[in-house]
């Protein structure tokens, strides 16, 4: 799919003229005049340009669409905003360093978004071992309670590692049963008890 996407754009860059340095000079002049066809010409004329960036940034965990977007979103920014000189090469210093910023924003934020997912699954994985283990010593599932006390952790703490592994779980699921939902062996939800409110404090 996203290779479709990425063919069918290559092919409709491919009908679109760069801008020329001349081009380009007249276009910023009347575009600092608040001609709006001026300012979309601009952006037409350097699409080339922001992919050229884009792709510089694959292969650092965003897809290359992705990448498209961003720059595009970028470039159209940074022509809306753009109030220097009508010099070209001012002009496309400013738009690289307005695309480079948002590309290396993109991957930024994926990567954190990676990181906080490793961290959300070892602890699920440290919660359900320690669970585990303590229903084994108990001869029953554990309290919150217990499982925090054992783990050096508030009943907060522990509640939203829970809420987290279970909204983890129901966005990837259409459906999906209170026990496969919970997402962690050995933590038993009873229907005849009072739903925990994750939102208050004990």
């Amino acid at each position: 799919m996203h290779d479709d996407f990425y063919q069918m754009y290559l092919e409709e860059m491919g009908n679109i003229t760069p801008c020329t340095v001349e081009e380009k000079s007249v276009l910023l002049k009347e575009a600092g005049a608040g001609r709006k066809e001026a300012k979309k010409r601009l952006v037409e004329g350097h699409l080339g340009i922001a992919l050229e960036y884009a792709r510089e940034y694959q292969d650092k965990g965003v897809l290359l669409t992705d990448l498209i977007q961003e720059a595009n979103m970028a470039l159209l920014m940074a022509v809306e905003e753009y109030s220097g000189s009508s010099e070209a090469g001012k002009f496309d210093l400013f738009i690289e360093a307005e695309i480079r910023r948002a590309l290396a924003l993109a991957v930024d934020e994926e990567e954190s978004a990676d990181i906080t997912g490793e961290e959300l699954a070892a602890r699920v994985n440290v919660l359900q071992t320690v669970s585990q283990v303590l229903s084994g010593e108990l001869g029953r599932e554990a309290t919150v309670e217990e499982l925090a006390e054992k783990m050096k952790m508030t009943v907060e703490e522990i509640k939203g590692i829970m809420k987290m592994a279970m909204d983890a779980m129901s966005m990837n699921a259409e459906s999906a049963d209170i026990e496969a939902l919970s997402g962690i062996e050995g933590l038993e939800i009873l229907e005849d008890e009072e739903p925990v409110d994750y939102n208050t404090e004990d």
